[in-house]
């Protein structure tokens, strides 16, 4: 008797069951779910970045406001987009607040610091005689401070500032007649005052190019300290001095101003002559 010992073939191994239709549909949705990166706030984050790093360079600071505002706008935006992350929006809406706040305070030294340096700056006379000095250098302990109004510098005197130069060439009292014949529409003065003619030429002596109207002035202040311009009254002399002339480095334009003052006290007022912007007034005597 004989036995057959061949065995059945065994079955293949099995892999793990295929999923059923409702776990793949929630598989799906659980990846569809996760949030997506959110470009809009990447692109916030990086202008907010770059505005912080330009508003507080000197220079740029246009430029940095400009990008903090497109950062803050765009970190807004991203929030409002479903399904994507927004811890970069957040991070990008902080920088951009926090980088306008340090830009404005950059700002704000640097213009101080502009402004101070600027009043800081050194106003210089020179008088017919050829003396020089700084205004606002008193002559002796007992004396007023040349170029004040107790101690005025004289007719002919020069006035420089880093940009320009004034020098009062020649004061002309009692000039009334000759200003209201020198155009028909001048305004006459009123009832105890006079035209006064002061001639004076402006130099510029900074940068580029400027006009008189902008950087100088020349002011007359009565004897009881009422100041009056040029604008009080209408009147344009002959040669007048043209004072939106844009005139360059070296530059110089000279002419008449007319001034109204008390005639009764012509005489005891000076002159206050400005060559700068924000310069301090230095005093020309009238006579």
């Amino acid at each position: 008797m004989s036995f057959d010992n061949t065995q059945p073939p065994a079955a293949p191994p099995q892999g793990p069951p295929a999923p059923s239709s409702a776990e793949a549909s929630s598989a799906s949705s659980a990846a569809s779910a996760r949030p997506r990166r959110n470009a809009v706030g990447v692109i916030a984050l990086v202008a907010a970045v770059l505005g912080l790093v330009f508003a507080v360079t000197p220079g740029a600071f246009g430029l940095g406001w400009f990008l903090l505002a497109v950062g803050f706008l765009l970190a807004l935006v991203s929030f409002f987009l479903k399904g994507t992350r927004k811890a970069v929006g957040v991070w990008a809406l902080v920088l951009s607040i926090v980088g306008s706040i340090v830009g404005g305070i950059v700002f704000a030294i640097t213009a101080v610091n502009a402004i101070d340096d600027a009043l800081s700056g050194e106003t210089t006379v020179s008088t017919p005689s050829g003396g020089t000095g700084n205004e606002g250098a008193a002559e002796s302990p007992a004396e007023p401070e040349a170029g004040s109004r107790e101690n005025p510098l004289p007719i002919g005197s020069a006035v420089s500032t880093s940009d320009w130069t004034v020098t009062v060439n020649s004061v002309t009292r009692s000039a009334t007649d000759a200003v209201m014949s020198g155009n028909e529409f001048n305004e006459a003065p009123e009832d105890g005052y006079e035209y006064i003619l002061v001639n004076a030429t402006m130099t510029y002596t900074g940068a580029d190019s400027s006009v008189p109207a902008v950087g100088t002035a020349i002011d007359y202040v009565t004897a009881d300290g009422v100041t009056i311009n040029a604008w009080d009254s209408f009147a344009v002399p002959e040669d007048a001095l043209d004072s939106t002339t844009e005139v360059y480095t070296d530059g110089s334009v000279s002419g008449n101003v007319a001034l109204s003052v008390p005639s009764a006290t012509a005489g005891d007022g000076v002159l206050a002559v400005r060559a700068g912007f924000v310069a301090d007034p230095v005093f020309v005597a009238v006579q």
